[in-house]
Order: C-alpha cells, then structure tokens, then sequence
C-alpha cells in the first residue's frame, strides 16, 4: 500500500498548521542541527522531495521511510515531529555511518546532509562551485566570512555575495536547489545576533561566465571589477 503523502505547507496553511506551541520538530540530546535542517528542507517547499520516493541506485529505503514517513508526513499533516521520531533516524545515522556520535553529539548540518544525500540516497551533488579554475561538488554551502562592521542584520542576500567575493567563488551552473548555511560560532558568540531571509535570491552576478551589464554604459559587460 502506497504510504500517505503530504504536500509541503504554503500561505495560510503553513501558518495554522506551525504556528504556536508543540510546533515543529522536538529538540532532544544535541539534535538541533538536524532538526532545523530537516524543517527547512521539507516544512514548506517540495525541491528535495525526490529523497522521499525516488529509489536511486544506491537508495537505503530504511533511511528513506523514516524520514518519509516517521518525520515529513507527520511535519506537514499536523506540524509536529516528536523527537524519538528524529532519534530513530539518528540511530540508523550511526549505524550507516563512519561516525558513532550521530545519537548524542551536535554535528555540522554539511556532515548530516552529506551524509543521508550521497551516501544513504545516492543523490547527485546539488551544487557545482569554482574557485581559482578549480571545480568542486557538494550538496549546501556555507557561509564563511569575516566580521563587517557595516553589517549589522544583514539579509540572506548580502551575506551570500560577500562570501562569494571574500572566497573568490563562482556558481559554475544555476543549481536545482540552493541549501545555504548561515554563518555560527556556537554558544559563546555569534557573528549577527539576527539575519533576515531573503524570500527571493539573485544568483546573476554569482554564476560564472553569465553575460552581465554594464554598470556605466548598459552594454553587455567585458570586465568584471570585484
């Protein structure tokens, strides 16, 4: 029998079903990377949902119906994930895995999704990036830059384009989707107190050999001056 699907959460729908108390997905034991990963990627958009059905070639359909079944289906039909559900996914994590500490340890979210998408899945990378004529895949980037003193809360925008400039990247196609991870320093300090999401992101100046006008006459740009 077919498992019951869900479609992700949109408009006025996705603020009765996760707004107020006992909402989202329950902390437990270190599992906040994973939850706010697993909530961004699934609550409210449907790009990533071939993980949930497609059986790619190396497809672990353990790992697949979990997180199908045990944590997207109850996020979007009643707004909660209760956290032994995220615990059972962590223990086949650990048992899959080259790493004993998925079960109590906090990770980095790039170490989860690397993790579950190519290793589990079987996903090709999301994301093809150049730096230096070097290229490179993966499946989320984060965001690695220095403080500015001119950015106080900044927005999701802003902080992509300086970290492109700072690190000399280029997007080298435009990606089927765009996982981006916000700068952190842990508990003791934290480089923006908040950021504001951009709800639309202009990649032209990010990609690589993507014809640009020019800022002075309005041709097509020649040069590019970062």
């Amino acid at each position: 029998q077919a498992p019951d699907t869900f479609p992700p959460l949109r408009n006025e729908a996705a603020v009765r079903v996760l707004r107020g108390r006992m909402k989202g997905i329950q902390g437990h034991c270190n599992s906040c990377y994973m939850d706010a990963a697993l909530f961004s990627l699934f609550s409210c958009t449907s790009v990533v949902d071939s993980m949930l059905f497609k059986p790619f070639p190396l497809c672990d359909r353990n790992v697949q119906s979990i997180l199908r079944d045990e944590i997207v289906t109850p996020l979007r039909k009643t707004g909660f994930v209760h956290a032994g559900s995220v615990m059972h996914l962590r223990e086949q994590l650990t048992e899959k895995g080259q790493c004993s500490s998925f079960t109590n340890a906090e990770k980095d979210p790039e170490e989860f999704l690397t993790l579950i998408m190519h290793q589990l899945l079987g996903i090709e990378p999301l994301l093809r990036l150049q730096s230096g004529g070097q290229e490179q895949d993966c499946y989320c980037y984060q965001i690695f830059m220095d403080k500015q003193e001119d950015l106080v809360v900044p927005d999701v925008q802003q902080l992509v384009e300086r970290s492109f400039l700072s690190s000399e990247l280029k997007l080298v196609e435009i990606p089927s989707c765009f996982i981006i991870q916000m700068p952190r320093f842990g508990k003791e300090y934290k480089m923006f107190s908040k950021i504001i999401p951009s709800l639309e992101l202009d990649i032209t100046d990010l990609l690589l050999d993507s014809p640009r006008e020019c800022c002075v006459c309005g041709d097509v740009a020649t040069l590019e001056c970062s």
